[in-house]
């Protein structure tokens, strides 16, 4: 271990650390930004969050990831961390393998209801929209059995989302589920969880089969009994996909007006300096996002670490599959790193095979809605796609023969993220060793 002579941040095991803090247009706190320029390290370790709904949460995660890290790298590595802080949520009923006592899932006993913690934080995350989240709160505990209730429920969703109420004038990036009609979308995400919990209930279950490979394509779900009333926990997981499809839209503002600045800014001032990016979730975006900011001929971004990432696994293709006239969002940006752009995936994550492909559909996909597609699969579900020469590894053979020197590189993490309930299934289970040795390994820090 290499002895940095600094004292660790509160809360955080590790030194030197300090936070980097970003609000919802993508601006930065400047006295965090301040307090980054300062540190003294050879590599910065940048790691963007997922979901969560205080800064005490996503302290914990970073404590936890970073806490394998002064034991992996070499004699001349002097590592400098990063926690990016940006305006997120994460329901109470999703639960972080490590953090939550086993077995629990906080909030799941308010059922379709909102618990107080979770109501707190949809505040937060929409502020100024009180009337439709306590409106939305009423229906969700009261469960009528009405299906003018679902049609308001659906109104107030999309209120949430920026969209028009009566469905007329929405953008084309604006997914199916907010657009069709609310109680087949409820049920529809109601045969999903279903299938999550499922899936989840049997010790050692693989999810894969239950749920990437097409149940809910057969079907609707399964029969799930009692009328209208048994809907309503897909109503609240459309709620649910609200917060993702918001965050998905933040999180590429915060990466490419925010992040990716301020790196790019700080290395014309330290040109030595090395930054190693890791984003979980939604925060793979916020860091993947970040290289539209990087020029091309900069070099200060050495590795990229995409952990359950959610977004398209198509994002650095030059040609879509399904249509060769595009490319991905982020068609070869993985050029702008000085090193390889690794996606870990993990078959076990139900956030990414189940529901993240609901909410990525577009407005008119109707076709498409009941089963899994191609089309619309997640980096961190089945990794990078359509990238001619990214090599797919497992886990173990990434750790024993190495990374590639640079490109993109779909690591399988399914044999260590593989715990969790629904509705998220592994998605949050990364705090593991051997992903701090893949990142290690990527950014060539190792002994």
């Amino acid at each position: 271990m290499v002895d940095s002579g600094v004292v660790p941040a509160a809360g955080i095991g590790v030194g030197p650390y300090q936070e980097l803090t970003f609000d919802v247009q993508g601006d930065v706190d400047p006295a965090t930004r301040a307090a980054v320029a300062r540190m003294e390290a050879t590599d910065l370790l940048v790691f963007a969050h997922g979901w969560n709904s205080d800064r005490s949460t996503s302290t914990r995660l970073y404590d936890r990831f970073f806490a394998p890290f002064p034991g992996l790298v070499g004699a001349g590595v002097r590592l400098g961390y990063v926690g990016v802080v940006w305006p997120s949520i994460r329901f109470s009923d999703e639960p972080i393998p490590d953090f939550d006592p086993p077995g629990a899932r906080p909030g799941a006993e308010y059922g379709t209801a909102l618990d107080g913690a979770t109501r707190a934080a949809l505040g937060v995350f929409w502020p100024g929209r009180e009337a439709e989240l306590d409106r939305a709160g009423e229906l969700l505990a009261q469960r009528p059995e009405s299906a003018a209730a679902f049609a308001e429920f659906g109104a107030l969703v999309r209120r949430l989302v920026h969209a028009d109420p009566a469905g007329q004038t929405l953008g084309p990036d604006v997914p199916a589920v907010f657009t069709l009609d609310t109680v087949e979308v409820c049920r529809v995400l109601a045969g999903a969880l279903a299938e999550a919990e499922a899936a989840a209930t049997p010790a050692g279950a693989d999810p894969a089969g239950a749920l990437a490979g097409g149940a809910v394509a057969a079907a609707p779900g399964p029969a799930l009994g009692g009328g209208l009333r048994s809907l309503w926990g897909g109503a609240k997981e459309l709620l649910r996909q609200a917060t993702y499809y918001e965050m998905k839209k933040r999180a590429g503002v915060v990466g490419e007006h925010g992040l990716g600045p301020v790196l790019t800014d700080l290395a014309g001032r330290r040109p030595a300096l090395r930054v190693h990016l890791i984003g979980h979730s939604f925060g793979a975006r916020v860091v993947s996002f970040s290289l539209r900011a990087v020029p091309d001929a900069a070099r200060h971004v050495k590795s990229l670490t995409l952990l359950q990432g959610a977004f398209s696994h198509y994002a650095f293709s030059e040609r879509l599959p399904h249509d060769q006239r595009r490319g991905g969002a982020l068609r070869g940006l993985q050029h702008r790193v000085d090193g390889p752009v690794v996606a870990c995936h993990s078959a076990h994550d139900s956030a990414l095979g189940v529901f993240y492909p609901l909410a990525s559909r577009m407005a008119g996909d109707s076709a498409g809605l009941l089963g899994f597609d191609e089309r619309w699969g997640a980096v961190g579900h089945d990794g990078v796609r359509a990238v001619p020469g990214a090599p797919r590894l497992g886990l173990e053979a990434a750790l024993r023969g190495g990374l590639p020197e640079a490109g993109c590189v779909s690591v399988d993490a399914g044999s260590v993220v593989r715990r969790g309930g629904a509705p998220s299934g592994a998605h949050s289970d990364i705090c593991h060793a051997e992903l701090a040795r893949i990142v290690v390994g990527a950014g060539r820090m190792g002994r």
